[in-house]
């Protein structure tokens, strides 16, 4: 899949998604979009996954009529991602066009 991170999505997650195509926003110039027009942007692009720590995204935006998957990770730092990483790369593996699902994502102690 071809999958874009905003930009509060670790890096590190990028390598752990070995059987898709991973982009950051900022790559693309897209760091100053916000929340529907980086949504926007990122399906007339192709993109099939947007990776996001938005957690507000589901209620500012009208997701029904969206092609793109959302992944909402709940905590963008990288050692709790690590920790449920296993989950996210399960998330996005089966994401399907339209969708939207958090991820827990546990607080550092």
């Amino acid at each position: 899949m071809f999958v874009l991170f905003d930009n509060g999505t670790p890096r590190g997650l990028a390598r752990l998604l070995t059987d898709h195509v991973v982009v950051e926003a900022r790559t693309r110039g897209w760091e100053e979009l916000v929340n529907g027009d980086l949504i926007d942007a990122a399906e007339r692009a192709g993109f099939e996954v947007l990776v996001t720590t938005d957690k507000n995204i589901r209620y500012q935006q009208n997701l029904k009529a969206r092609r793109i998957a959302l992944v909402v990770l709940e905590n963008s730092q990288w050692p709790m991602v690590r920790t449920v990483a296993g989950q996210i790369v399960s998330v996005v593996n089966t994401a399907e066009p339209g969708s939207y699902c958090e991820v827990a994502v546990p607080f550092k102690k």
